[in-house]
């Protein structure tokens, strides 16, 4: 058991050192509010794709996406997604509570 502990903070501080040196962001320095703006992008570009093609057809996934039903799923999407966001940062902190005052002692 304690050889496969300190097996563990071993990799972790060998990753941690030669993490930074290929310039990664870290999880605790990603902004999460960038993972909501992807199914934006993608339905922009797929709108774009089939309007070059078919502008008929561009005009009702236009029409279909400004929709009430879609419109209200799309808020309580986005809703739901910023309560998971702040779950997660506050999930966030304790990990690093924990880390600093069990693991490193501070």
């Amino acid at each position: 058991m304690l050889q496969s502990r300190a097996l563990v903070i071993a990799l972790i501080l060998l990753l941690s050192t030669t993490l930074p040196e290929v310039q990664s962001k870290s999880i605790f320095e990603k902004d999460r509010r960038e993972l909501l703006a992807i199914p934006e992008a993608i339905a922009s570009y797929v709108y774009e794709a089939v309007n070059k093609v078919y502008p008929k057809v561009s005009q009702f996934l236009l029409d279909t996406v400004q929709s009430p039903t879609v419109v209200a799923a799309r808020q309580r999407i986005a809703k739901e997604a910023t309560k998971v966001s702040i779950m997660f940062d506050q999930l966030i902190e304790k990990i690093k509570n924990l880390w600093y005052t069990k693991i490193l002692g501070y």
